[in-house]
């Protein structure tokens, strides 16, 4: 080996003095023990405030409270309020180690706030890990959230998996635009129909705190109107909330928002927009950089900022009722918020629901409508078809539309389209006798008789059996005729009936948004109504008894909103616009829409319900399911003094192959349903009763499921 080698390969002892530095660094480094993250066994911990709050993302009502870990020193900087984390769960005292807890499985929670001591005297595991730096639970939300808890008796956890949309990583990394500088003070607009229209935006535009309750008159100008309200808050320097039932109402106030304000200055948040895009607007809005939102029912917990006005369009609307535990309603949620902020509020809709008039009645909010000449002047005619005109109806009898209203779709469609309302989609319908309207029932299992396409035989719902030689057993006929026929059955029939019009439909499996002004017939369900260019020359209702005869306490109330909704989408009458409603004249929806008086309606109901003590005057709960389970539970549970407990009583057993309803039996299993009803004031007593006692049941490892809901929609 040469000496150019030797010098090459030398020793330690032949380095400079900077490499031997490095090396022995490098010796001392290896030697200390390093903590594993994760565990941080050994680690030192926080000089300051070395105890994180972390509510821990389990959603059982028996650890529905907040667990305090020990902060890593490595953590320090990262472990702020509001962080994303995830902590070791379900450790055993007996898993200590150097003083500190150790073990469980890993699960994600909240960091809510730092603590220099803690008040748990046992050893606390350490933090494993700050999932993201970025703070998205401030106090603000957090209250909110643990309102929203209380309020349906649900845990913390369960409400800020629904306030919090789920993380990430790529919209994080972007930075949110910068904020826009508020825009000027918008004109009333069509507000200026109503009697307090343009001093609600006045009030709304010098930062006040106005609370309205809005019964929209009928026409395409409620999102621009909406879209005003929205600026006129943003012009007072305050931020604006507007919850929506569907995407296509979201659509069109985007529309109406970006018509007036330019873009960038709102946000929308809906679950069609994709995990990423819709985290993205959401952290826009936390951050700052966005002033106002609008979206479906997820957006009621949007951290809007400096928050001026929530706003809640059609509260009727079943898609307001969140199916996700604790099943919040958007309007309770917003209400909640108004009183939490001390913000303006603002409820419409073409209808007004019972609740909407509560807090009329009660002085909380004030009415915003127009005067009946403006009512009249935007409204359609509204023409009956009751049962004396069906039983001296010929036609009626023999085909899908009596006589006024195959005249007014005719009269219709030479001016443009005409919308045909069916309370049921689909083809297969539900057969009866023509002559006297005895259902048509099976000879083997009594179920009932489902006529089908192609002109086959009638089939049997229960059993699947084939009846070729049906007679009615009441009169003798032979001739059936649907109860109530589907939406795609009801477009053949009057395919056949207009052959030269073209016929479009629109329901679960396919909705239209839009249809040309030209004449068509658009055959919907309800809910499913498209906006027809122009509006729509005529509307026929049909089927009417179908939504009114519905076992439950808001079948009249919600038919007259699905009329409502689309009797607003035809001209008005000064233009010729017709609507023709097949329901007995005499009944009070019906009277309701003929008048144009949904305020009236809900009135009336409101002070039948006072009288009643049903809700919203008294607050209610259901506690569903096996029958010994819900016995138990009743008798667990230490209820209000002046609680009554109606019930129980069976629910309808789900068929095999149908969807399971929201808190209904698992198919082929029998429950039961027990209603509590309380007086006003005790709401959040029987909510904090219920909670208590499912808390109780869940920690003593109850198998059995039993459901508890607050305000149930459906109470029969």
């Amino acid at each position: 080996m040469s000496s150019e080698d030797e010098r090459a390969g030398g020793g330690a002892d032949d380095a400079p003095p900077e490499q031997l530095a490095l090396i022995r660094e490098t010796v001392r480094q290896a030697k200390a023990p390093r903590a594993k993250p994760r565990t941080w066994r050994g680690a030192a911990l926080a000089k300051e405030l070395p105890v994180a709050r972390v509510l821990v993302d389990k959603g059982v009502l028996h650890l529905d409270r907040y667990f305090d870990y020990a902060v890593p020193e490595e953590l320090d900087a990262e472990a702020q309020p509001g962080v994303r984390v995830r902590v070791r769960f379900g450790a055993g005292r007996h898993r200590v180690r150097d003083g500190r807890r150790e073990g469980g499985g890993l699960i994600d929670g909240f960091l809510v706030e730092r603590l220099a001591e803690s008040d748990y005297a046992g050893p606390l595991a350490a933090l494993a890990q700050v999932v993201s730096p970025e703070p998205v639970l401030d106090a603000e939300l957090l209250g909110l959230a643990r309102a929203v808890a209380d309020r349906y008796a649900g845990s913390l956890a369960d409400v800020l998996q629904l306030a919090v949309p789920p993380r990430s990583a790529r919209a994080e990394k972007r930075p949110s635009p910068e904020p826009l500088p508020p825009p000027p003070v918008p004109e009333p607009g069509s507000w200026a129909r109503y009697e307090q229209g343009a001093a609600f935006v006045a009030a709304l535009a010098s930062g006040g705190a106005p609370r309205a309750v809005w019964n929209a008159l009928p026409g395409p100008e409620w999102s621009e109107e909406l879209a005003r309200a929205v600026a006129a808050t943003l012009a007072s320097g305050r931020g604006a909330l507007v919850v929506l039932p569907d995407g296509r109402a979201v659509a069109r106030a985007d529309a109406a928002l970006r018509a007036l304000l330019g873009e960038g200055r709102h946000a929308v948040l809906t679950a069609d927009a994709g995990p990423e895009k819709r985290y993205a607007q959401w952290l826009a809005v936390r951050r700052g950089a966005v002033r106002a939102v609008i979206g479906t029912r997820a957006a009621m917990f949007a951290p809007v900022r400096d928050l001026g006005l929530v706003a809640l369009w059609d509260d009727g609307d079943d898609s307001h009722s969140e199916p996700h535990a604790p099943q919040p309603h958007a309007r309770e949620v917003l209400l909640l918020r108004a009183a939490q902020d001390g913000c303006a509020f603002l409820l419409g809709g073409w209808n007004c629901t019972v609740e909407a008039a509560q807090l009329v009645e009660t002085g909380w909010a004030r009415p915003l409508v127009a005067a009946r000449e403006q009512v009249r002047a935007c409204a359609p005619l509204v023409r009956t078809v009751g049962d004396g005109d069906l039983a001296r109806d010929e036609a009626a009898r023999a085909a899908r539309l009596p006589t006024l209203a195959w005249q007014a779709a005719r009269d219709g469609l030479r001016q443009g389209p005409v919308l045909v309302q069916v309370p049921r989609r689909g083809y297969v319908p539900r057969m009866a006798c023509a002559a006297c309207r005895t259902p048509a029932r099976c000879r083997h299992c009594s179920g009932p008789l489902e006529g089908r396409e192609s002109g086959a035989a009638l089939r049997c719902g229960w059993c699947g059996r084939e009846e070729g030689a049906w007679h009615c057993p009441e009169c003798g006929a032979l001739r059936l005729r649907a109860q109530i026929v589907g939406a795609r059955r009801t477009a053949e029939e009057l395919g056949r009936v207009f052959p030269a019009v073209p016929v479009r439909t629109s329901g679960r499996e396919h909705v239209l948004d839009t249809v040309p002004g030209t004449p068509a017939l658009v055959v919907s369900t309800p809910g499913a109504e498209p906006v027809a260019e122009g509006g729509y020359a005529a509307a026929l209702l049909l089927d009417g008894w179908a939504m009114l005869g519905r076992p439950d306490l808001r079948a009249g109330e919600d038919a007259l909103r699905r009329w409502l909704s689309a009797a607003a989408l035809v001209r008005p009458q000064s233009a010729g616009g017709t609507v023709v409603v097949v329901a007995e004249p005499t009944l009070r929806p019906v009277q309701a829409l003929v008048r144009w008086d949904p305020v009236g309606h809900a009135v009336r109901e409101l002070a039948e319900r006072a009288e009643l003590g049903f809700p919203p005057v008294s607050r209610m709960a259901s506690v569903a399911g096996p029958a010994e389970a819900v016995a138990g539970f009743l008798g667990a549970v230490e209820l209000p003094r002046e609680a009554e407990i109606l019930g129980p009583v069976p629910l309808p057993v789900t068929s095999p192959g149908r969807p399971r309803r929201v808190g209904g039996p698992p198919p082929g299993e029998q429950w039961e349903r027990a209603l509590i009803r309380v007086p006003p004031g005790s709401g959040a007593a029987l909510a904090g009763a219920l909670k208590t006692a499912q808390a109780a049941r869940m920690a003593r490892g109850g198998d059995t499921a039993v459901w508890v809901r607050i305000d149930p929609p459906d109470i029969g």
